[in-house]
């Protein structure tokens, strides 16, 4: 039997993790991370999944505390994400919060606390290997959330457990419905957790100077103008505020002289991507796959330095999102997108 900390958000994923930890013997407390805002937030951390994760943990029988890390979540994860759409970047602050907080914080307090493991409702599942343990895809591939725990390596994973990687979505609920859990049918959170209801625009527009510039069309022609460029994101379709007569993407976002330029889709495919921050968990395979984005097909592709090399042209994906690895359902690790 091990002490198992497992972080309860006051979802139906966390509250199953929670319950099958339980029956299968080990001496389980739930945690909530209290890391952004109060009762009008419409992500998660809101007063209503407090109360949801400790109503859960009181049918479960086991002990809840709840964490305030709200500063170090402003200071490792907001303040970044609004640093990255000043500059034209796209960044991923899901991915962020498993690295500095999920699997960096917490598995520090967890140690300080005398605790064995540490669990959370992630769909993902950890495999045994001869070089030692490493993070697999989930049983549900269309909840897979292995690619924003891609950071995680067998250092983490030793310590780390997620329960629901091997249950579809489906299974999840049924089970906890059988427990008449709160949560069974509770909604799921789509949203980053700290944008409010304003939506992202209104967020990043109250924190960055506004700063005209110009949309340009593939040939430099000026099309249009835009109040900031934390507004647009490389793919972007919607919102652009032009009409050319045909279909348009951003395509590409100058943070020096704030220019946004839209072209046709054929504009974003690209063969390669320049990686930073690259963190490899395990060897990369000869033949491997990557996925840009959180439930993105995978494609074939090699790594030569930082230098990431499509087998095929793929849609350029936006500087500051992830590019994970993958050998099979194996993932390796991953990178940012630099440029």
């Amino acid at each position: 039997m091990a002490r198992v900390m497992v972080m309860m958000s006051g979802g139906v994923d966390s509250s199953v993790a929670a319950a099958r930890l339980l029956d299968d013997g080990h001496d389980v407390t739930g945690v909530t991370l209290k890391l952004w805002g109060g009762e009008s937030d419409s992500g998660c951390c809101s007063v209503s999944d407090v109360e949801d994760a400790r109503r859960v943990a009181a049918q479960l029988g086991i002990p809840h505390y709840v964490f305030n890390f709200s500063d170090a979540f402003d200071a490792s994860v907001v303040a970044p994400y609004v640093d990255a759409y000043a500059a034209g970047e796209t960044p991923n602050p899901c991915v962020e919060c498993n690295r500095s907080l999920k699997f960096g914080r917490v598995l520090e307090r967890a140690r300080t606390l005398d605790y064995d493991l540490v669990a959370t409702g992630h769909h993902a599942r950890i495999a045994s290997t001869p070089a030692g343990p490493a993070l697999r895809r989930a049983v549900d591939r269309a909840k897979d959330q292995s690619y924003v725990l891609y950071m995680l390596g067998a250092a983490e994973l030793a310590r780390a457990r997620f329960p629901v990687g091997e249950m579809t979505k489906a299974e999840v609920r049924d089970h906890a419905r059988s427990l008449g859990l709160r949560t069974a049918d509770k909604r799921e959170s789509m949203d980053v957790c700290f944008i409010e209801r304003g939506g992202r625009e209104a967020f990043l527009g109250a924190r960055i100077p506004r700063r005209k510039g110009s949309i340009v069309d593939e040939r430099g022609a000026v099309v249009g103008v835009h109040d900031g460029i934390d507004a647009f994101t490389i793919g972007q379709r919607r919102g652009l505020g032009v009409a050319v007569g045909e279909r348009r993407y951003v395509t590409d976002i100058a943070h020096a002289t704030g220019t946004v330029t839209v072209g046709p889709r054929d504009a974003l495919l690209h063969e390669r991507a320049r990686l930073r921050d690259i963190r490899l968990s395990r060897e990369l395979p000869s033949s491997m796959l990557v996925q840009s984005r959180a439930h993105g097909a995978p494609v074939p592709a090699t790594l030569d330095g930082n230098d990431l090399r499509f087998e095929s042209p793929q849609p350029r994906v936006a500087p500051g999102q992830v590019i994970a690895f993958y050998d099979h359902d194996l993932c390796c690790g991953g990178g940012i997108v630099a440029e």
